[in-house]
């Protein structure tokens, strides 16, 4: 069975408007990447070095990221010889499932870490500006639409308004906010929080954090003692350290991973702003060379608009005309 094929019986019968939310809030991406790849396959009606040495160019333009590109490359140029592919048309099905392959390694890696009947306390980094208290809002509204109890910790205490932002979305979607004085110590904040969650019975705690990657030891300090504090009270917490980043930012995303990911033990990324990009190339970047799986994705300003991400309805939604185009060359051929 045609990996089209495969995808097409694979979304059959789930959510529609999860899946056109993929196709519309990766329309920019789609239209650059695929529009571009399209007009590869026209001018290449044949496989060759050639055809493989713009296809790189596609990718590194979408910013995929160089050496995410080079080993894409390789396989799939093993797999055209493997499969005797000469047609350039027909190397397409291939790109999508090696994108696909390289998104996700295992069906259970972009899920969210939730403890049953137990405080899940969800730890968030990263630097300012990014989309981290927006992120914070709209995950506590999907969990209190699962009837979860939520808190939230302000424990950005040093940017001006970060508080107060973080209360107005505490407001927006009905969880409360622990907070102190605007330049308490962060790791008291926590401490509070962890005290507040555990005498309300809380089932989920999500922690906001500073982000000023200008004081990069200091702030890789404060992020090491506010996990020293979580952990001293619930021993396996955090249970998730969700690096958010802004995809609109393309290789200073990359950037800003490579530095927390040294400081701290990210466990999950928060890609915002995913429908503001046409290089959405970033995602395969970060998941291929840091090896740390996209998590969550911003698909627009609304307060359902953060989903989690599944590699298979990342790859429809940017190859969704291609497949279409399969499928009416499927149904307008010989009966």
């Amino acid at each position: 069975m045609s990996f089209f094929k495969k995808m097409k019986e694979k979304f059959t019968g789930q959510s529609d408007a999860v899946t056109e939310k993929f196709k519309e809030g990766l329309s920019k991406t789609r239209n650059s990447f695929v529009g571009a790849m399209n007009d590869l396959v026209k001018n290449y009606r044949t496989v060759d070095e050639d055809f493989f040495e713009e296809l790189e160019e596609i990718l590194i333009s979408a910013d995929v990221g160089v050496h995410t590109v080079m080993e894409l490359i390789d396989d799939l140029k093993d797999e055209a010889r493997k499969r005797n592919i000469h047609d350039a048309k027909d190397i397409q099905p291939v790109i999508s499932e090696k994108l696909a392959e390289l998104l996700q390694k295992s069906d259970q890696e972009s899920h969210l870490l939730i403890k049953e009947n137990e405080l899940t306390v969800i730890l968030f980094v990263g630097v300012n500006g990014v989309g981290k208290t927006t992120s914070i809002g709209k995950l506590a509204h999907k969990f209190k639409q699962e009837n979860k109890k939520v808190l939230l910790a302000a424990g950005d205490t040093f940017r001006a308004g970060a508080i107060e932002q973080l209360e107005v979305w505490g407001e927006r979607v009905g969880v409360d906010v622990i907070k102190q004085q605007a330049g308490s110590d962060p790791a008291a904040v926590m401490f509070d929080a962890i005290q507040s969650a555990k005498s309300r019975k809380a089932d989920i705690l999500l922690c906001d954090t500073a982000g000023r990657l200008q004081n990069k030891v200091n702030l890789m300090n404060e992020l090491e003692k506010v996990k020293r504090v979580l952990t001293k009270e619930i021993p396996d917490a955090p249970h998730e350290v969700l690096l958010v980043l802004d995809a609109t930012t393309g290789q200073n995303a990359m950037s800003q991973a490579k530095v927390f990911q040294k400081a701290t033990d990210v466990t999950g990324i928060v890609l915002t702003k995913l429908d503001g990009t046409a290089k959405g190339g970033i995602v395969l970047a970060i998941r291929h060379e840091l090896d740390i799986p996209v998590k969550l994705i911003g698909l627009g300003e609304g307060l359902d608009d953060l989903y989690e991400f599944e590699a298979d309805q990342f790859v429809h939604g940017l190859f969704s005309d291609v497949l279409e185009q399969v499928e009416e060359a499927a149904d307008s051929g010989p009966k």
